[in-house]
């Protein structure tokens, strides 16, 4: 196991965004952060100073024209974009803290000179909402405003001159909006685990961009076993032919068993299987660099141990330990068909 100095970003001002009876609620973060005090986890974590992202930071994935309608719809008191996602008065200031919180922890995790310490964090974790990997460079969707993945993504790029960049996604719905910014961007790498059929509609396995994207259309009921050959068969050796220099990951707990959006059966033994897999690309591909930025996840307990155990890997109290079960027969042809498509893909 190794031991990482981890930092925590959270902010207030998510409490602002907390729309009635909505399943998205600050309750995820306060059940979360409780969690990680009562296992004495909360006082380890390094804190990462809070901030507004800037409008140039939102459009570096994010149209002009949207970022200037939400300022709008904001300061007017908010409106309802679609039957799922809804703008409150105090909701784009969540939303933008958000990024300016995942852009932070990038700043953190790539400072080389130790501005949080007597050494560089290698690993950050933003327990921040709205959520983000379903709004588009020109839509806001599924809960989301802004892509706080993408846009941490492409700031490394832009400010710290990484070159190559991979998210890795195990939220349970396919993050379409992160697809949609890099899907001709060669340089930025998206692994996606994902119940499919199922919200919003998109990544099939075979939606691989310019051989830049990998979708893994997993069906309902995969659990443990299905999600360990995801990242065996297919999303480690695909990590590691790209060679990142900074891993993003999109943290979804609503694959959980217990999640009531879905219908997969993780457990937190899977959750700390694929965190140090991560860990595991990181150590071997850039340093040990991650930055997770948290997405779903809305059963308060599962979601609050699920995090706790993510935690537990990132600062090397548990090594994720082995999960020996096979897939399933489908869910085993599906990886080899997947395995088959990307190994002939050529990224540009």
């Amino acid at each position: 196991m190794t031991a990482r100095r981890l930092g925590l970003h959270r902010d207030d001002a998510h409490l602002a965004h907390d729309v009635p009876d909505h399943p998205e609620s600050p309750d995820r973060v306060v059940a979360i952060v409780e969690g990680l005090r009562r296992d004495g986890l909360l006082d380890r974590l390094a804190p990462i100073p809070e901030r507004a992202a800037t409008d140039a930071e939102l459009q570096l994935v994010h149209h002009p024209e949207l970022v200037s309608l939400l300022r709008k719809l904001d300061a007017a008191g908010g409106a309802a974009l679609d039957p799922d996602t809804t703008l409150l008065s105090g909701s784009f200031n969540a939303a933008i803290r958000a990024v300016g919180g995942a852009l932070n922890a990038v700043d953190a995790v790539l400072d080389e000179g130790g501005a949080y310490g007597r050494a560089p964090l290698q690993a950050a974790f933003c327990l921040d909402r709205p959520p983000g990997h379903h709004a588009t460079p020109t839509r806001p969707m599924g809960f989301c405003f802004f892509n706080q993945a993408a846009i941490a993504a492409r700031y490394a790029q832009r400010v710290h001159g990484v070159d190559k960049v991979a998210i890795v996604d195990f939220d349970v719905h396919h993050g379409n909006g992160t697809q949609d910014a890099f899907d001709d961007d060669a340089s930025v790498l998206y692994c996606s685990t994902h119940e499919y059929p199922f919200y919003p509609g998109t990544g099939h396995w075979r939606e691989i961009g310019v051989g830049n994207i990998i979708n893994l259309s997993l069906p309902a009921g995969s659990g443990d076993a299905e999600y360990a050959a995801s990242f065996e068969r297919v999303i480690v050796p695909a990590v590691r032919r790209f060679e990142p220099e900074l891993i993003v990951v999109s943290a979804g707990f609503d694959a959980h068993l217990a999640d009531p959006l879905a219908d997969m059966a993780l457990t937190e033994a899977g959750y700390a299987f694929m965190a140090a897999r991560i860990c595991d690309l990181a150590d071997e591909q850039c340093g040990g660099r991650t930055v997770w930025v948290l997405e779903g996840g809305y059963r308060l307990e599962a979601l609050a141990r699920s995090v706790a155990r993510v935690m537990r890997v990132l600062l090397g109290d548990e090594d994720g330990g082995a999960i020996d079960a096979p897939p399933r027969e489908d869910v085993a042809r599906l990886l080899e068909q997947a395995a088959a498509l990307h190994e002939r893909a050529v990224l540009g």
